[in-house]
């Protein structure tokens, strides 16, 4: 049998790791999702939003749910303050 000579590996320390990079931006928002959006931000709560819509509550939920996760947020907050960040809602 060879003895094979062993690797050295070095450890990087967690400081040093990048993220992967994102292979694609961000989904655009559809125009009811959007529309949404700018009712969440007049403050709306999801029931009245689906009143106003003629939608159900479950759909207003799917809606904000599918916002947060093309956005990359976690809750409704952070998906209020990247939408105006990014351009994708107007504060007037």
């Amino acid at each position: 049998m060879a003895k094979t000579a062993a690797k050295a590996r070095t450890r990087k320390s967690l400081a040093d790791l990048e993220p992967p990079p994102r292979t694609k931006r961000p989904e655009s928002l559809t125009s009811r999702e959007q529309e949404i959006l700018e009712l969440i931000w007049a403050g709306f709560k999801n029931k009245e939003i689906g009143q106003r819509l003629k939608i159900s509550v479950k759909t207003v939920e799917a809606h904000r749910a599918n916002m947060m996760k093309k956005m990359r947020v976690s809750n409704t907050a952070q998906l209020l303050k990247t939408a105006i960040q990014g351009g994708v809602l107007r504060i007037r």
